[in-house]
C-alpha cells in the first residue's frame, strides 16, 4: 500500500487533515507528520526550508508520496529535490514558490502583510492566529466555515512556542523556490483553490507548468485551504493521482 505524508502549514497542527485523512486511508498508508518544533518534535537551526525538509525525511519512511499544503508545500518540494529515491511523488496544495511578491514574482502578497503578522506574535499570539486563519478563509464560497474549521487546528503553545511560530514566518518571507520546480523529476499535482487570497491562482498555475510533470486540479469556489470546504473534491484529485 502507498504510504502519503501529508504535511501541514504554519501555525497549524496535523489535525487540519483529519477529515481528508479519514477518507484517504482505505487506499494509502496516510501519516500526517509535524513540521519541526511542532507537536512534541525537535526544532532545527537554522529554521529554513531546508532544514524542515531534512527533518521531515529522516522521520518518515524510505519511500513514500508526500502531499504538502502551504508552508508544508515548500518543504515537500524541497524534499522532493533532496530526496528523490525517497519522495516518488509529489503534491502540492495551495502552495507557491514564494509567499512574498519579488521582482518578476506577482504571484504572492506584499511582504508587509506577512510581515505584519510577525510583528504582532511577541504582543498576541491567539489574536495574531486567528487573523491567519481568517486570511487563508478569505475568497471562499464557505468562508464562515473555512475559517472555523482553521481555527480548530490552530496550534497552542503545547503545540508549538512563540518562537517557532516566528521561525516559521521568517520563512515564509525568506524563501524563494522559483528555481526548484525545474529539477523535480517525480510526477506531481497542484491542488489549488480558484479564490486562493493568500496564494493566488497563478502561482498554483506557475507551479504545474514548471513541474516537469506536473498536473493542475482547480478547485472551485474554494481559497487557500481546499480541503476544508470542498473535501469531496480534494480526495477524488487525490484518489486519482495515487491510482
Amino acid at each position: 500500500m502507498t504510504t502519503l505524508v501529508l504535511l501541514h502549514g504554519w501555525g497549524m497542527t496535523p489535525a487540519v487533515f483529519d477529515e481528508i485523512g479519514a477518507r484517504l486511508r482505505g487506499v494509502c498508508d496516510v501519516h500526517a507528520l509535524p513540521l519541526p518544533g511542532y507537536c512534541g518534535t525537535p526544532s532545527v537551526s537554522p529554521y529554513t526550508v531546508q532544514g524542515i525538509a531534512q527533518s521531515i525525511a529522516a522521520r518518515a519512511s524510505a519511500r513514500c508520496v508526500v502531499a504538502g499544503w502551504s508552508l508544508g508545500g515548500q518543504v515537500a518540494l524541497e524534499w522532493a529535490r533532496q530526496a528523490p529515491a525517497q519522495v516518488e511523488a509529489l503534491v502540492l496544495i495551495g502552495s507557491t514558490p514564494s509567499f512574498v511578491a519579488r521582482e518578476g514574482w506577482p504571484h504572492a502578497v506584499e511582504p508587509r502583510v506577512l510581515q505584519g503578522f510577525a510583528d504582532a506574535m511577541a504582543a498576541n499570539r491567539g489574536s495574531t492566529l486567528n487573523r491567519f486563519a481568517s486570511l487563508q478563509a478569505q475568497g471562499d464560497a464557505a468562508m464562515k466555515a473555512a475559517a472555523l474549521r482553521l481555527r480548530a487546528a490552530l496550534c497552542d503553545e503545547s503545540d508549538a512556542s512563540t518562537q517557532t511560530l516566528c521561525d516559521g514566518l521568517n520563512v515564509l518571507l525568506d524563501t524563494d523556490l522559483r528555481a526548484t520546480p525545474g529539477q523535480i523529476e517525480q510526477q506531481a499535482l497542484v491542488i489549488h483553490g480558484e479564490h486562493d487570497r493568500l496564494v493566488p491562482f497563478a502561482a498554483g498555475e506557475h507551479l504545474a507548468r514548471t513541474l516537469k510533470r506536473g498536473t493542475l486540479a482547480k478547485i472551485a469556489g474554494a481559497a487557500h485551504a481546499p480541503f476544508a470546504t470542498q473535501p469531496d473534491a480534494v480526495v477524488r484529485a487525490l484518489e486519482a493521482f495515487l491510482a
